[in-house]
């Protein structure tokens, strides 16, 4: 007999599954009930303690069952059902379930004084519980701390715990494991914590230097922008709590991200970054020597300091990121960093390195890249074992309020993404707010997931010093003019338990604000500003970057060690018969040292690094087995799917290659891989594009971080984007990466950009990243046809003996015979290449410029002047003309160009969109391309879609 057929569950359908007016909508799962029943019935002891009792009352008729209180399933609180009677256990267990659920909904969250103190799901009416019974005690309510207590003390004890200055969502976290921690945490004491008089005067300090840092700086440099905190102070004993129990706990690192608001006071205050520093930036003092770029911005620096535990004197190291002005960029950057230094140093169970991100209430639910990175979480590739997010929730977003932000009740709800705990805390008290800190860290650490601390406050300003909120926000604006800091209504309420005396909190403003006086003194009388560029792992990579070039060569053993371990298995897997011919026959190729394809060269190239000791990460959509079927770095048995990596297994005691395939996401995924290399030049990281028009998704990423961040705030990053482009007649976006948009991006070498032809120019292009004293971004327009092209192959002798080509010469041309140049890059190379040889053009020769960017203009003249009968240079691409590298090199053509020949494009026209849709349209145009490439200018007239650029060289 099932559930819903038994005769007794009609009772129980009137008591959980009954629709309320007031819920919403929301209604408890009968058929979540149905399954979990059967599951009592095969095997009593796979469900939870609290659901045997219930359903073995429910089962044996007994008066009433007993509900479960712990649970997460039942998703509204349990209301009376006219004519049934209920015992008084039952209405308890769904008075506190309901508390448990919903309490957050009745807290005291809004330090405004907004917030409502009611809610119909908490209505004390439909439980049943008549006031004549409120003095009843209950034996075993299941509430922690509160057993054999009177029902009405049970229902103050309940809105002290989930009604006050802490609001909690966590009845939807899966595991009642955490939910039972969670309730041991906060309800044997109300969730207020009991602290020691030093400890309430440590916090009254914290709030303290927080808010006279603000009012200091408002009046030492009236009009400044600066983002202030005020209104949110309480952020600053947040992080100090959580660094604090952090490091209790043993954690070594946290790695910080966080936009504009608050920064300058968490760098002063909780970074202790040295105030002079602060204030030399208002004061305008140049930037220091080795920052080679333009500087940025005061609230977009980052910083690095130690901290150290006064309780457990352990130290954690802390970093501050340095973030852009796209306010949640920040945050897979961070991931990024913090799996790095997990990983780089063995931290297996990723407790020691810790990030922390804070976030503004209207970029948390408005940015997509948050959701993004919350979809990272939990992905063995990318998890960092929990993040602990604080949204500093000013209530307003810029000048929109919250109902013109987001469509949710709570700023905080895309974390549901993940099923965290969400504590949602009145800024305002900050005993509640380091209880909260306290919490968070700890079950970060001991169930290494995410949580997240909603810190509900308000902004004191605008947007900005220079804003006035009053004309968006008047209402607001008056309660906030009215309002007084928090570190003066904290110092109110201990001065009134005696606490501290109203001296000593004279004597705490005062304090700080004679620092800050003589910090201005000393800012004033500096040279320059601080950095901190190239320590740790980066120290010695700061070297020679005139000095492109690096010894990249390998030897045969290596190669043959490589050959051999991909054709090997663990014993008993089961091949994929395509895939074991496949990985034999280029193991054969490799050995007998010719037409090595592309995936051999790749192969080549990550095995003799891992050989090396030089570790690589390989991330993107299809990465283990490649878009196109070319790489096959994981191998699946093709009977139980157990996966093997064979270049992990070339050697004991190598480095390892770690391939992973990322969610469909490339804005998150990208700056994750950029904050890991950013933090671990040690390691080859390389990002690959499913296709090379998907980078249009992660465009921010590139121009506020990859092009930029060396720049901006002297950050090197060895990057590599793997961006599949060439023309196969795929279509408008499958066609092109968007090579015109990097090159835009390239200036005082701060990008690598190639198009490469051959397999050998991409080994010794993967290797040279590691191989130089310095690190650059490497942008490869990387193959699809090639990587099968009959003519693109490459002979071992390339790889062991030869070293990168930003220039390829054509080598088969009698150059005293030729008076055609054709410069071109990528794949339009061997088109171009079989029309020459089928027409037998001996007038022609072909060169390739693998690398667009850095342009070496000085090899680029030696080359042409090797023509001695050049009478045309020819700028072939398979781009529009308002695309591609022609806009980008025309200038510095114009220079290559020898005295007195002419200058020319072949191309196809300028137009809105990178190509065309259709197959025989791309062939037709790709066919008239070669020939106009080819033809003298009275031929021009039958080929409508090319354009010729004529200029005068001098």
């Amino acid at each position: 007999m099932g559930f819903s057929d038994h005769p007794r569950c009609l009772f129980v359908s009137k008591i959980v599954n009954r629709r309320m007016d007031h819920l919403d909508g929301l209604l408890f799962d009968s058929d979540y009930l149905e399954s979990l029943y059967k599951e009592f019935e095969n095997d009593p002891g796979s469900v939870d303690p609290h659901w045997q009792e219930f359903f073995k009352n429910f089962r044996q008729g007994k008066p009433a069952p007993s509900l479960p209180s712990s649970t997460g399933a039942i998703s509204t609180p349990v209301p009376m059902v006219e004519g049934v009677s209920t015992p008084i256990g039952v209405q308890v267990q769904a008075l506190i379930h309901a508390f448990r659920h919903f309490g957050h909904l009745a807290a005291n969250l809004d330090p405004l004084g907004r917030s409502k103190r009611e809610h119909p799901f908490l209505d004390l009416n439909q439980f049943g519980l008549e006031a004549n019974e409120h003095g009843r005690v209950i034996d075993g309510t299941g509430f922690q701390g509160a057993d054999n207590v009177a029902i009405g003390e049970l229902i103050d004890i309940l809105k002290k715990t989930y009604c006050g200055s802490i609001g909690v969502e966590y009845m939807d976290l899966v595991k009642k494991e955490q939910r039972d921690w969670l309730q041991s945490q906060m309800e044997p004491i109300c969730n207020k914590p009991r602290l020691e008089k030093s400890t309430k005067k440590l916090l009254l300090q914290s709030l303290i230097d927080a808010d006279v840092f603000e009012e200091t700086l408002h009046t030492m440099y009236l009009g400044a922008k600066r983002f202030s905190l005020e209104g949110g102070t309480s952020l600053i004993p947040l992080l100090r709590g959580i660094i604090a129990q952090g490091a209790q706990l043993g954690v070594k690192q946290m790695v910080l991200g966080m936009a504009h608001r608050g920064r300058l006071n968490v760098l002063a205050n909780v970074m202790n970054k040295p105030l002079k520093y602060i204030l030399a930036e208002f004061e305008g003092r140049p930037l220091a020597e080795e920052l080679q770029g333009y500087g940025d911005v005061k609230y977009h620096l980052g910083y690095s300091s130690d901290f150290v535990d006064p309780i457990s004197n352990n130290s954690v190291h802390l970093s501050m990121a340095f973030n852009p002005s796209h306010l949640e960029t920040v945050n897979p950057v961070v991931e990024g960093i913090v799996r790095a230094k997990q990983d780089y140093f063995g931290d297996h169970e990723r407790t020691g390195a810790v990030p922390i991100l804070i976030h503004g209430d209207a970029a948390f639910a408005g940015q997509g890249v948050v959701a993004e990175t919350f979809t990272l979480a939990k992905l063995k590739g990318y998890t960092t074992g929990g993040t602990i997010h604080i949204i500093v929730n000013n209530q307003v977003g810029f000048t929109a309020n919250p109902e013109e932000s987001r469509s949710t009740a709570y700023a905080s709800d895309t974390a549901k993404i993940v099923r965290c705990p969400v504590f949602h805390v009145n800024a305002d008290d900050p005993e509640a707010v380091l209880h909260a800190a306290r919490i968070a860290m700890k079950y970060r650490n001991y169930f290494h997931r995410d949580v997240v601390i909603d810190l509900i406050c308000f902004r004191r300003h605008g947007h900005n010093e220079l804003d006035d909120a009053s004309f968006t926000q008047p209402v607001m604006s008056k309660l906030i003019a009215k309002h007084p800091p928090g570190s003066k209504i904290y110092q109110s309420e201990l001065i009134e338990k005696d606490v501290l005396t109203p001296d000593e909190a004279t004597e705490m403003r005062k304090g700080f604000k004679e620092r800050m006086k003589v910090a201005r003194d000393e800012a004033q009388k500096m040279d320059e500003q601080i950095t901190q560029s190239f320590g740790g792992l980066w120290k010695g990579l700061n070297g020679d970057e005139e000095n492109l070039e690096a010894d990249t060569k390998t030897t045969e053993e290596v190669a043959h060690s490589v050959a051999d371990a991909i054709v090997k298995a663990p014993e008993g897997f089961h091949w994929h018969k395509r895939l074991e011919r496949l990985m034999k026959q280029r193991s054969e190729f490799i050995k007998k040292g010719e037409a090595l394809d592309w995936g051999s060269a790749e192969a080549l190239a990550f095995g003799s690094l891992l050989l090396e000791d030089i570790p690589i990460r390989l991330s993107g959509q299809d990465s283990g087995r490649g878009t196109f079927s070319h790489r096959h770095g994981i191998y699946h048995d093709n009977e139980n799917g157990d996966r093997y990596v064979p270049l992990n297994h070339i050697k004991e005691g190598q480095a390892s290659i770690d391939i992973i395939n990322s969610p469909l996401s490339e804005y998150a995924v990208l700056a994750y891989e950029y904050g890991y290399s950013s933090a671990n030049p040690k390691h080859l990281v390389i990002w690959e594009a499913q296709f090379g028009d998907f980078v249009n998704g992660a465009q921010v990423v590139i121009d506020q971080l990859i092009a930029s961040a060396e720049y901006k705030w002297g950050r090197m990053s060895g990057l590599v984007m793997l961006l599949p482009h060439g023309y196969e007649g795929q279509g408008p976006e499958h066609s092109s990466a968007r090579l015109e948009r990097f090159l835009e991006l390239c200036a005082e070498n701060n990008l690598q950009v190639v198009n490469l032809t051959t397999p050998a120019q991409i080994f010794h292009c993967l290797r040279r990243q590691q191989h130089r004293n310095f690190r650059k971004p490497l942008i490869v327009m990387s193959p699809k046809s090639l990587l099968r092209h009959p003519l693109a192959k490459s002979a071992l002798a390339d790889i062991t003996n030869g070293t990168f080509e930003p220039i390829l010469d054509d080598v088969k041309a009698d150059k005293s015979k030729v008076t055609r140049v054709l410069f071109c890059s990528g794949k339009i190379y061997y088109s171009l290449y079989e029309k020459r040889e089928k027409d037998k053009r001996e007038d022609i020769a072909i060169v390739r410029l693998e690398q667009l960017y850095p342009y070496l203009l000085d090899s680029a003249k030696a080359t042409m002047s090797t023509y001695p009968a050049l009478k045309h240079l020819v700028w072939v691409q398979e781009e529009p003309r308002n695309m591609g590298a022609w806009r980008h090199l025309l200038h510095r053509f114009e220079a290559t160009c020898p005295k007195g020949v002419d200058l020319e494009y072949v191309g196809r026209d300028s137009r809105a969109v990178p190509a065309t849709g259709v197959g025989d349209v791309h062939k037709k145009e790709e066919a008239a391309l070669v020939n106009a490439a080819f033809a003298d200018d009275s031929d021009m007239h039958d080929v409508a879609v090319i354009k010729r650029h004529n200029t005068s060289a001098g």
